[in-house]
């Protein structure tokens, strides 16, 4: 559509023809499925599951409920919806509320067309500024939503309260022609939502008093928690009797999935001052504790565990690698096992932890967290670790648990160089036994983090001891830590 047309009578010169939201939202989508293009690009792990559902519901020309915990792409699926919009539309320049030129619904716009007639004049609207987004809280209003008496304008324009005019309209009729997304809906007040029954049904809204007939032309998207339906609130049934199509969201299923949200939502900056190499084991590492998070004993499952919880974490581990190379001077480093704690503040404000997890504390809980993610690891590339075994009877570990019998003490100090890290994981010569036969073909690159990872997690075994010491960790073997007291 030619945007120079500035006139009702240009535009009946054209093919234009009106359409509603969701026949533009559904004639699109036809369109991009026809000819194999993906309508909401970025998003992971959904396409056989959410994606399907949602492009059935626009299908059907349905409003959309999406409901699901925290951080599973709720906000971010409505938001690509815009870009099933048509790029532009005409509407009567200077109304409020968007009016189609060729079905005004509004007194103004109305008015216009019967004093101008084809010299009307239109403006164009771009897409992206046809989503709205409103936030559900218990202080919001009808008057924020729908509208109220506006007595400065009825006294500037010296009208009656009777009279239409008056009306300042609230947010939604201001979103005639658009997407309107109320996200948590459960957190709003049952009366306020018992006000959008007649406007998703019917199109009615009523303000103090005024009966208006307005057929406002919206694609109401609401997002939703599960835990909300029992802890604050809940959408009451009539309102939900009105919602098409109610899709539930997911958690990725696959550590593969993860992994490609994080890569693409974490902020890695490009002007870091050093170079920072990252093991595939590290970004596994990453997803794992999430995983074991919505697992563990001392979170709250209902609450969920974000995404963002791994992409925080992601981009606190990589400064913490960056701030070690300040420190040192390094321009180019690799990520160790040690930088992993970083991460801890990231865990700990993405939680919601249960009445064991508060006694322990957050942060407890996070190291936990970083542990059994450590061990699930482990064993998906060593033999099991027995707790009790023969004599006699050979372990893979022996050697590895033998040398540090031996040895007094082992240090891995923070503020070690790279030379110092390599030198002193290389001291410990059956790892490159243990890591020749389980994980032969790991990069070169990222040798020095597996032996390091492997020490961790013979920790969290219980088969060595780990002990914070001023500027690092100290390993020592079971039996000399409890010698030593540790």
């Amino acid at each position: 559509m030619h945007t120079t047309i500035k006139t009702i009578g240009e535009l009946r010169k054209t093919n234009y023809a009106s359409k509603s939201i969701k026949e533009e939202l559904r004639a699109n989508l036809i369109e991009n499925i026809k000819k194999g293009k993906a309508s909401f690009k970025g998003i992971h792990g959904y396409e056989n599951s959410v994606i399907p559902q949602l492009e059935r519901a626009i299908l059907s020309q349905h409003n959309i409920n999406f409901l699901g915990l925290r951080g599973q792409a709720k906000t971010r699926l409505a938001r690509l919806m815009v870009q099933l919009l048509d790029e532009f539309i005409p509407a009567i320049d200077g109304s409020e509320i968007n009016d189609d030129p060729y079905k005004p619904i509004s007194l103004f716009g109305q008015e216009q067309v019967l004093k101008f007639g084809d010299k009307t004049p239109i403006k164009w609207i771009h897409r992206d500024d046809r989503f709205f987004e409103k936030l559900a809280t218990p202080d919001v209003t009808i008057s924020d939503l729908i509208g109220d008496i506006d007595p400065i304008k009825a006294a500037t324009l010296q009208l009656s309260y009777a009279d239409e005019r008056v009306i300042h309209y609230g947010m939604i009729p201001r979103a005639n022609r658009s997407i309107f997304v109320i996200n948590e809906l459960p957190d709003l007040q049952a009366r306020i939502q018992v006000a959008l029954f007649n406007i998703l049904e019917e199109g009615d809204i009523q303000i103090r008093g005024f009966k208006l007939r307005m057929p406002l032309d919206l694609e109401f998207i609401f997002t939703a928690n599960p835990e909300d339906y029992t802890n604050r609130g809940s959408i009451v049934t009539p309102l939900k009797d009105r919602i098409g199509s109610q899709i539930l969201t997911h958690y990725p299923e696959t550590m593969a999935v993860a992994k490609i949200i994080t890569a693409q939502e974490a902020k890695l900056q490009d002007d870091r001052i050093c170079k920072i190499h990252v093991p595939e084991l590290v970004k596994d590492l990453v997803e794992q504790i999430g995983f074991e998070a919505r697992e563990s004993e001392y979170v709250d499952s209902k609450s969920g565990i974000s995404a963002r919880m791994s992409i925080t974490a992601y981009e606190n581990l990589l400064s913490t690698a960056e701030h070690r190379c300040m420190v040192s001077g390094a321009k180019e480093t690799s990520i160790r096992f040690a930088d992993v704690l970083g991460m801890v503040p990231s865990i700990t404000g993405k939680v919601e932890l249960v009445y064991e997890g508060e006694q322990e504390g957050a942060a407890f809980v996070a190291e936990k967290l970083i542990g059994e993610a450590a061990k699930t690891l482990f064993m998906e590339y060593f033999p099991k670790i027995k707790k009790l075994k023969h004599e006699e009877e050979k372990d893979p570990y022996d050697s590895v648990l033998q040398w540090f019998f031996e040895e007094s003490s082992f240090e891995l100090l923070d503020d070690a160089s790279e030379k110092e890290y390599a030198t002193a994981l290389n001291k410990i010569q059956p790892l490159n036994a243990l890591i020749a036969i389980y994980m032969s073909e790991i990069d070169e690159k990222d040798t020095l983090f597996v032996k390091e990872f492997i020490l961790w997690a013979l920790v969290e075994f219980q088969k060595l001891n780990k002990q914070r010491i001023t500027k690092g960790f100290s390993f020592k073997d079971t039996y000399g830590a409890y010698l030593s007291g540790i």
